[in-house]
């Protein structure tokens, strides 16, 4: 018998009679012997149902859950509040399976959800068309270097600023490794901001497309105007990359600056953290560049008899259109996450996710002052900033043992960033929290 196939010897004899060989071992006969077990697996010690619950409740308790009100933790992970309505609306039995089916108008709540997703990602980002969501923000930033590509075939050049997520500018070097790229990385300058200059000097009719975090990964934010005044001067396409997508309802939009295509992970429009995901990348642009956007897009039609419907407007994969012509081969849409954003979206609604943001920037700033105003803490940069921010804290190691949580470090990916912290702020730091960061860091 097959240790992992629960049939009788008599099923399993029928089975295997039905696919034309003599046991089940012979369909794994192709696998070479040297990497296969030949003993058993041991599972050993047998557990019972109880037993086993015991044993992993026990794994479980060895992880290190801090304070969520002392947990200051950011650069690209952000702990916001979930209300309890996006988790009920998720569990309903509509959505459990939100991947869109091969016949899609067969499915026309997902369809709608997704419709709304599009006109809600819109709004934010001040775009004229959003696809139907991507898996996260490192590979939305990678999908969009890439459309450029598409829309201006004959240039090579691309510029990434330095002060975009590190894992973000890693995974466009993978996207791009077999590619005849050229990528280069604007530097930042004391103010945390791009160097313009710099910028001015590099960017040429070879320049495809310039890159900058919105805000950045030190939570500083970037020129827009002047960025994309630079660009436009010769023909190249703009980019802004937001991880904290909360941002977007504090500050101008991305396309009422000009930019050309936002992208960025959507995780903190009511998506837990849930130990790294799974999260949500988004993908806005111009309507010129509709067909060259990679995943989905849902459309909004009427039926025969003239009642509103919606359709698979767009699917680029390779699944669905022949694969010369495919843009990109996301294959596993996001949906469930992007619904949970949708419903988290409708259910904040434009005023109240603005004053939810200023919330978040009213504490950050509150925060960062005081820890200046400790003597303790040094400011990194002097550029604005929205909720999350950098600083030098020698004494870093002082503060964890009180119970704050904070970071990621800067020093790994920025050497000249000695005792480099970033501190992100959010709703769930109430400001009795902040006020007992600031005394402690006063404590030193």
């Amino acid at each position: 018998m097959h240790p992992y196939l629960p049939l009788s010897p008599s099923e399993m004899e029928e089975v295997v009679s039905a696919v034309g060989v003599k046991t089940a071992d012979d369909l794994f006969s192709h696998i070479p012997a040297s990497v296969k077990f030949s003993t058993p697996l041991s599972m050993a010690p047998a557990l019972s149902e109880q037993e086993t619950w015991a044993a992993l409740q026990a794994l479980a308790g060895r992880n290190c859950v801090p304070d969520l009100a002392r947990t200051f933790l950011g650069g690209g992970a952000y702990n916001h509040y979930q209300p309890a309505v996006v988790d009920a609306l998720l569990q309903r039995a509509e959505f459990f399976t939100s991947y869109t089916p091969y016949q899609p108008e067969v499915s026309q709540g997902n369809l709608q959800a997704l419709f709304e997703y599009q006109t809600l990602m819109c709004q934010l980002t001040g775009m004229e068309v959003s696809n139907a969501s991507l898996y996260e923000g490192a590979t939305a930033l990678a999908e969009a270097v890439l459309l450029a590509g598409r829309a201006l075939p004959g240039r090579k050049q691309v510029l990434l600023a330095r002060s975009i997520h590190p894992h973000y500018r890693a995974v466009v070097q993978t996207y791009l490794q077999n590619f005849d790229y050229t990528i280069e990385e604007i530097p930042f300058t004391p103010s945390g901001q791009i160097d313009l200059d710099w910028l001015k000097s590099k960017v040429s009719g070879n320049t495809l497309c310039a890159a900058v975090g919105y805000p950045n990964y030190f939570g500083v934010v970037e020129p827009l105007r002047e960025f994309q005044s630079i660009l436009l001067a010769q023909g190249g396409i703009t980019i802004t990359t937001t991880s904290e997508a909360l941002a977007l309802a504090h500050l101008e939009s991305p396309g009422a600056l000009g930019i050309e295509i936002a992208c960025g992970e959507g995780q903190s429009l009511g998506l837990p953290l849930s130990f790294g995901g799974p999260y949500l990348g988004f993908l806005a642009t111009r309507e010129s560049h509709l067909r060259r956007m990679p995943g989905r897009l849902a459309g909004e039609t009427v039926d025969s008899e003239g009642a509103r419907g919606f359709v698979l407007t767009l699917s680029t994969r390779e699944q669905h259109i022949r694969r010369e012509k495919a843009t990109s081969n996301i294959c596993t849409n996001q949906a469930l996450c992007a619904l949970s954003a949708s419903i988290y979206m409708a259910l904040m609604g434009p005023k109240g996710m603005q004053a939810l943001a200023l919330v978040n920037a009213k504490r950050a700033q509150y925060l960062r002052e005081g820890l200046l105003a400790s003597k303790k803490a040094a400011a990194l940069f002097d550029g604005p900033f929205f909720n999350e921010f950098a600083v030098a804290l020698p004494k870093a190691a002082e503060l964890e043992k009180k119970g704050f949580v904070f970071g990621p470090p800067l020093a790994g990916d920025y050497p000249e960033l000695k005792d480099g912290w970033l501190f992100a702020v959010t709703e769930i730091n109430d400001p009795t929290t902040l006020k007992a960061l600031v005394a402690a860091a006063e404590a030193l």
